[in-house]
């Protein structure tokens, strides 16, 4: 067996980093008895508050880091919330009302998953977000909620001949539901446009693939267990996942984003945008494969509003290019798991732990 050949780029593009991932789905290349491993070079840094990795396989990817930093450079002055000069931020200000391209794609493919939840998921959802102490801002200690949801609503804003429309000035958009899967698919466009055929991106655990991993293999993607504690992306594992050539994975939970309150009770991230408060459900977990990342972003966190019911109701009519895995408690507390048709097919190693 050659000697690995890899080379490695650190590219740094956040003055300030936060660790903002729900859940966390890590690349992986299994050591053991496999192929020799073909010449790689791995882009690693900072955006949006959280970690990208970057694979390609092949020689000559080099002088691609300019342009990935360039692009991420591009994305965070467009969809962050953190940077206060982006263009969100001066949307959300009604400093302006031109959007760009990449702020009109995301809104416009989060309005296809809204109403197929019936509002469910809605990216009209930060002033909630924000009430609640997760968007960058502390915590109300009671919001009131009775003025606060008439700002909600996907159906309130719409985007018209480049310029974005509110029923309210005062409504604000929150895009990281789709922000960082549309990352990827964005790098992974870049990659591809400049002659790269084998690749994985993940900008914080959302991920985008194409080909075979440097082993001629599919690409080979960790999802964390959902439980308390399990801080660490990778730790714990809850199942391995082989992918296709050509696909977005995305993984949503709420075991690492919550706090408890002043009664005790457990506030998670998942707003529910028709009651305004937090989503109590059973359902711990959800990984979406999709064709992109972006879609499998919006639908990971549309599931885990809807919840586990209402999620395994909704996934036959979605058609077979979506792959669900579902993770729940039952009444005893158990870990229970639903797999779609589709995804039996994509997993192989189930409970996997480390």
């Amino acid at each position: 067996m050659r000697l690995r050949r890899e080379k490695r780029h650190r590219i740094m593009n956040d003055k300030k980093i936060r660790n903002l991932a729900a859940a966390a789905a890590c690349a992986l290349l299994l050591s053991g008895c496999r192929p020799a491993e073909s010449p790689k070079t791995v882009f690693d840094g900072f955006t949006q508050g959280t970690t990208f990795h970057i694979v390609v396989k092949g020689e000559g990817a080099d002088s691609l880091a300019p342009k990935i930093e360039r692009a991420f450079t591009e994305i965070d002055n467009s969809l962050s919330l953190y940077n206060d000069s982006s263009l969100l931020c001066r949307l959300n200000a009604n400093l302006t009302d031109s959007v760009d391209t990449h702020i009109a794609y995301c809104i416009e493919q989060a309005a296809v998953v809204s109403r197929l939840s019936d509002g469910m998921y809605d990216v009209t959802v930060k002033p909630l977000t924000q009430a609640w102490g997760f968007a960058g801002k502390g915590q109300v200690a009671h919001p009131d909620l009775d003025s606060l949801l008439p700002l909600v609503g996907y159906d309130k804003i719409a985007v018209e001949n480049g310029r974005l429309r509110k029923a309210d000035p005062r409504m604000q958009i929150d895009l990281n539901s789709v922000a960082q899967g549309y990352t990827a698919d964005l790098i992974g466009r870049l990659l591809e446009e400049n002659g790269v055929t084998d690749y994985l991106v993940e900008v914080g655990g959302e991920i985008m693939c194409r080909g075979t991993n440097p082993r001629g293999e599919r690409w080979v993607v960790g999802i964390d267990r959902p439980e308390e504690g399990n801080n660490t992306p990778g730790e714990q594992l809850q199942c391995l996942i082989a992918l296709e050539g050509g696909n977005g994975l995305v993984t949503s939970g709420n075991y690492r984003k919550f706090y408890t309150d002043d009664q005790g009770r457990k506030v998670a991230h998942t707003i529910n945008p028709k009651t305004g408060m937090s989503s109590v459900s059973n359902l711990l977990m959800a990984t979406v494969i999709a064709p992109t990342s972006t879609q499998a972003d919006a639908l990971g966190t549309m599931f885990m509003s809807l919840g586990l019911e209402a999620s395994l109701a909704l996934i036959p009519s979605l058609g077979e290019e979506i792959k669900v895995l579902l993770v729940y408690a039952d009444e005893q507390g158990d870990f229970r798991s639903y797999l779609s048709p589709g995804m039996e097919a994509c997993i192989i190693d189930m409970d996997k732990r480390r």
